[in-house]
């Protein structure tokens, strides 16, 4: 059909260029047109009337034009075109012309028709156009738009162009937007694509459990309950992002590709409150002044990082004017939670500086070590969103230089201007750490065990940066500097702790030899009384403490005790072998204590802060 009508208007175009006027005055080609333009009216007349809805011949079990037979859709959409034809011939030769009254009438009836086949196939495959197929789809259209620069035509290309196969719905709602548009009936067309795909997004945030929350609403929740639905905000925002949001933008390109504008329009009015919605959240949560102490850091960070992860994603999606609202909407959201996040970083660094627990009896890791440590490990990996938001605003740590001995070496990451503020900022909590610590150690009455709790706490820092992301953060001058530290701590440790017991077996010609055995077992017992119950966090550290008791008072009361236990009067004083030393002081640093400190860390956003931070 479509090849006769193309021959009889070219036969046409041949009469009009050799046509005179008849006698009448009236020219031979417009008769021949008007001709033409009535038999494309009769023919476009009975396609339309064997389809509508009043029509007798339309079988009532038929449900869909496009479902029963797709080469009948194909013709029955150029029917339209060519009734659209039909109307601008009129409208020029005769706007009062019963023809033209008739093609408006038969238009109206497509019209209706197509509504009702387009509402038909959004419906009957809200599930088929999800963002799986539609990218696949969107795939399809790349390689047509490729492919048509160098003029080859694929099946690819030639499957999207028309509504051909019975899985290519997307062709065929394009189809029929195309013909409505072209028809001047873009609106209608909109409507029903918008009530459809708006309730699919709309149903899909639902089953999200997206709510929306005021930021009143999110001031009076009960933390337990604001952390499960930050979880599923979280879940949702990297669904709705990369999957729906997505996938409805290219569905709005593909089907109404014939006008930009229009595409545009119809995905905005789907998702600007969807997605404003979305991203109202976490802005809200930021300016709730109740969540934003620094126990909840933690959750403000994952909102901040998966923004930040999604913002190409997010200014792609929602690139146009009509949307700018949402874009402005997801910025705001990390711009206010950036802001948040470093009020929260100086609220941990406080709580740092006002903790007042005792330092532990055993001179073990202190609580607000093991706290504060397991907090920067964490803080660690989101390494790369502390970064930019310390980038933001002069951290504390920044305003608050390191002394230059903090690190080993001027090339250290701190003093490169070129290093991130995360590094800076680590550095100086864990200062601001050590230097408490410091503070508690002072406050033993046994110079020993302070140096020994020092010692403990250092090594639980230093092996906490070096088993996580902070190693690369802090570099390694920082810890071969305090692991010298340690080593001075340790060496600091057995001089106090047992230096009087080496000392009693000084020589020294003024005193007996059983006086001598007699004092070495009493300062051994005193210093072995007092030290049995202090341990040793790391057993590494504590087998060198041990290296040092068999190397120096082992050994040297081995020596001594060789030397002079069969001479008279001394066997009657020794009171220990040099089997018993051994067995004694390898039992101790074995203790419960460092069998729990080497258990696994738990995460500061589930634990519970109170137990270890005591401040004003």
């Amino acid at each position: 059909m479509k090849n006769f009508l193309f021959s009889r208007l070219s036969f046409r175009s041949d009469i009009d260029h050799h046509s005179d006027q008849d006698s009448s005055g009236k020219t031979l080609h417009h008769s021949f047109s008007e001709t033409i333009m009535e038999e494309n009216l009769d023919l476009a007349e009975a396609m339309i009337q064997k389809w509508g809805i009043d029509s007798q011949k339309h079988d009532k079990a038929i449900s869909s034009l496009f479902e029963h037979d797709r080469n009948e859709a194909k013709r029955f959409l150029e029917s339209v075109r060519n009734l659209q034809n039909v109307m601008h011939f009129y409208v020029k030769l005769s706007p009062t012309s019963g023809n033209l009254k008739r093609a408006q009438n038969l238009m109206k009836t497509a019209i209706t028709i197509l509504e009702k086949e387009f509402y038909f196939i959004l419906a009957a495959n809200r599930k088929n156009l999800d963002s799986e197929s539609v990218s696949n789809r969107s795939s399809l259209a790349s390689t047509r738009s490729s492919m048509s620069d160098s003029g080859e035509v694929s099946e690819e290309e030639e499957s999207m162009r028309a509504p051909r196969a019975p899985d290519n719905p997307m062709a065929e709602l394009k189809s029929i937007a195309d013909a409505m548009i072209s028809s001047g009936y873009a609106k209608e067309c909109m409507n029903i694509y918008k009530i459809v795909r708006k309730s699919i997004i709309d149903e899909t945030l639902y089953l999200l459990h997206v709510e929306k929350f005021t930021t009143s609403q999110i001031q009076k929740m009960e933390w337990s309950v604001l952390e499960h639905n930050i979880k599923k905000w979280l879940h949702a925002v990297k669904v709705t992002v990369k999957g729906l949001f997505y996938s409805e933008r290219i569905l709005c390109d593909f089907i109404f590709s014939s006008s930009e504008k229009i595409a545009a329009s119809c995905f905005a009015e789907i998702s600007r409150d969807a997605a404003l919605n979305l991203f109202s959240f976490p802005h809200n949560f930021a300016r709730s002044k109740k969540n934003l102490s620094w126990e909840k850091m933690f959750r403000g960070l994952d909102m901040y990082e998966v923004i930040s992860d999604l913002w190409p994603e997010i200014e792609s999606i929602f690139a146009h004017e009509s949307l700018t609202a949402v874009r402005s909407e997801a910025a705001a959201a990390l711009a206010k939670l950036s802001e948040a996040l470093r009020d929260m970083m100086s609220q941990f660094e406080e709580a740092i500086r006002k903790d007042r627990s005792n330092a532990p009896a055993s001179g073990g890791v202190h609580p607000l070590a093991r706290y504060v440590m397991n907090f920067l490990v964490f803080l660690g990996d989101y390494s790369g969103s502390v970064s930019d938001i310390l980038a933001d605003q002069s951290s504390l740590a920044a305003r608050t230089p390191l002394p230059e001995s903090y690190f080993s070496s001027p090339s250290s990451a701190t003093e490169d201007p070129s290093a991130p503020m995360i590094t800076t900022h680590l550095a100086w909590l864990i200062l601001v750490l050590l230097c408490k610590l410091d503070g508690k150690a002072a406050k033993y009455n046994d110079v020993a065990l302070s140096y020994l709790f020092l010692a403990n706490n250092l090594n639980y820092v230093i092996s906490n940066v070096r088993s996580s992301n902070l190693g690369p953060l802090i570099g390694a001058d920082w810890m071969l500097k305090h692991e010298y530290k340690v080593k001075q701590y340790i060496t600091n440790y057995e001089k106090m702790g047992w230096g009087r017991v080496m000392a009693s077996l000084m020589e020294d010609p003024t005193i007996e030899i059983p006086e001598k055995f007699r004092k070495f077992s009493s300062e051994f017992e005193a210093s072995y009384k007092k030290q049995k119950s202090w341990v040793v966090h790391d057993p590494k550290l504590g087998e060198e403490i041990k290296k040092y008791f068999s190397k120096n008072i082992i050994s040297t009361y081995r020596a001594f005790y060789e030397q002079y236990h069969r001479r008279n009067g001394a066997e009657s004083t020794i009171k220990y072998t040099p089997e018993d030393l051994e067995n004694y002081l390898s039992d101790m640093f074995v203790t419960k204590d460092a069998q729990v400190n080497n258990g696994s860390k738990l995460h500061p956003k589930f634990s519970d802060p109170s137990i270890f931070f005591h401040g004003d």
